[in-house]
């Protein structure tokens, strides 16, 4: 049986409501929380499946790359969009370089503030 996410708009709880397709806007949906029957149907996020291919296709595209050097911000944006579209577990060390990239700080000063990063953010300047 389908399952559907619906909202109250008389006590904002979010609730699920298991209905068959026949059952679908055929049943006064209540809401378990406060019993009001002023609920809005939630719609959830659509994913689409992509190759891995297909997703370093988009990640590579050279009109994302444009002024990167002069804009960390742009930067963190794009190292954060790379390492969820690779699903990887980037580890502790990539969340704190992308999220003070994301701050507006340096690049040169995050390097030297964490040495061991093993690269370098100058290798990305080629």
């Amino acid at each position: 049986m389908p399952t559907y996410d619906y909202h109250c708009k008389s006590c904002k709880t979010r609730f699920e409501c298991y209905l068959t397709y026949a059952e679908y806007e055929r049943t006064r949906v209540i809401c378990p929380n406060c019993g009001s029957d002023q609920v809005q149907r939630r719609i959830g996020r659509v994913r689409i499946a992509k190759s891995e291919d297909r997703r370093i296709d988009d990640l590579v595209d050279p009109t994302q790359l444009a002024g990167l050097e002069d804009d960390p911000q742009a930067l963190g944006r794009l190292m954060r969009k790379m390492g969820n579209e690779l699903g990887e577990d980037t580890g502790p060390e990539f969340d704190e370089v992308v999220s003070r990239l994301e701050k507006g700080e340096d690049p040169e000063q995050i390097e030297r503030d964490m040495p061991d990063l093993g690269g370098s953010f100058s290798d990305f300047d080629d």
